[in-house]
């Protein structure tokens, strides 16, 4: 489907980024142009536990697969968003894009979205142990007064019991549905 609405799906390394194609064809059948965007580890996971998942995906979305910075002299390859998908979110970006480290690619476009007003949906996936670290809540917190929209509790994420998620049950749509 052709559109001008650009999506940024940026997805960290979370069992969830095994499935992202989920999250693509939702917001594709919504009328979202995808661009998809990896940590540096999820980008691993994708290049080293399962092979041609790059591809596919780009194949799927039209776009390549962006996980690193560009050099200054390099293009942009990839269209502006309109809006941004962070699924599955980890504690570690959740906590890293607070404090307003941009130190990845992913983190970088996450932190300057916030000033450019872009919309941002975060879709978090972490355990109830890591959920229980003071830092979690205060970053949360603090994203949310920034306006991030942070799908996290009813109707979003809950944190499961360490090694005890369940990938069937993780909410692609509803954090497909709630975007502008």
């Amino acid at each position: 489907m052709t559109t001008n609405r650009i999506l940024y799906l940026i997805a960290c390394a979370a069992p969830p980024a095994r499935r992202l194609r989920i999250p693509i064809r939702a917001a594709q059948e919504a009328g979202w142009e995808v661009c998809t965007i990896l940590t540096p580890s999820a980008y691993r996971w994708a290049t080293e536990d399962a092979e041609g998942e790059i591809e596919a995906l780009e194949h799927l979305t039209g776009h390549p697969v962006r996980w690193q910075y560009k050099l200054p002299s390099q293009p942009d390859v990839l269209p502006a968003p309109d809006a941004i998908l962070v699924a599955p979110l980890t504690s570690n970006t959740l906590n890293k894009w607070a404090a307003g480290t941009s130190d990845t690619l992913a983190l970088g476009l996450i932190t300057e979205a916030i000033g450019l007003q872009i919309p941002i949906t975060a879709l978090p996936h972490w355990n109830d142990a890591q959920a229980a670290h003071p830092a979690v809540p205060r970053s949360v917190e603090t994203l949310r007064a920034a306006g991030v929209t942070i799908l996290l509790g009813e109707g979003g994420f809950t944190p499961h019991k360490p090694k005890h998620g369940d990938l069937d049950a993780y909410p692609w749509q509803a954090a497909v549905d709630v975007l502008p």
